[in-house]
């Protein structure tokens, strides 16, 4: 059930609501999920705004001890987590010198000195075949990229062998409408400022994937994989 995530941002969308979502998407929990936001295609008329917002609210994350009131996040879980970002950060620099929009570094200082502090990382500008933006990558970096429609948002989000979760923020009730027809994902959400592509909730929203986030296109806890708990049994009865 890995997964790619996109969410895909509009001219009409409230723009705080979505950095919001993005934000928690991508770096809560330091991307340690699999529904985690990856990928974020956002329309070319507010693509500046949006990621000089997301850009901030990641340089203005408190990092420390998670159990502290006040911090965000605490550090990467392992050793390889810790490795993989650096290597990730490394990629996107030989990219394009202005790949790193925020982030970018590990932190060392005081406290954090012996532990696997990383910044989260905001990424643009990135070659559209680029590995991290085909990856899972399981730690906190995000890729924005600007876009001209809806189409071409779609386009790039369905351009992926995964299919788990997938984001929209848009007021236009006809956008709403494609996303919801025309998305590759097994749990999609629109204008969800708690979490873009993250946060299904146990018992309410069955959870699940298409494409290689799955094996079989139904969400555990849905109406549709009760069959998978009871066991059949065909009888015959001659009398």
């Amino acid at each position: 059930m890995g997964g790619k995530n996109p969410a895909m941002i509009m001219p009409s969308a409230d723009l705080a609501q979505a950095v919001q979502g993005v934000h928690r998407s991508a770096f809560g929990m330091n991307g340690h999920k699999c529904s985690a936001c990856s990928r974020v295609y956002v329309h070319r008329a507010i693509a500046d705004e949006f990621l000089a917002r997301l850009a901030k609210s990641a340089d203005d994350v408190v990092l420390g001890d998670p159990l502290r009131k006040g911090v965000f996040l605490g550090p990467v879980a392992t050793a390889q987590s810790y490795e993989d970002y650096q290597r990730y950060v490394g990629l996107a620099r030989e990219a394009g010198g202005d790949a790193v929009r925020a982030g970018g570094k590990i932190v060392k200082d005081g406290d954090m000195a012996h532990g696997y502090y990383v910044r989260p990382t905001v990424l643009t500008g990135l070659p559209r075949d680029h590995q991290l933006l085909r990856e899972e990558l399981f730690v906190p970096i995000v890729a924005v990229e600007a876009v001209d429609s809806l189409d071409e948002a779609l386009a790039r989000a369905n351009d992926t062998r995964f299919g788990l979760t997938a984001g929209l923020f848009s007021r236009e009730q006809a956008e709403i409408d494609a996303f919801y027809d025309r998305i590759e994902a097994g749990v999609v959400y629109v204008n969800r400022a708690a979490g873009a592509t993250t946060g299904a909730w146990p018992g309410v929203q069955p959870f699940g994937g298409w494409k290689g986030s799955g094996s079989t296109g139904k969400n555990i806890g849905g109406h549709y994989t009760l069959l998978c708990y009871l066991r059949e049994q065909s009888r015959t009865l001659r009398t």
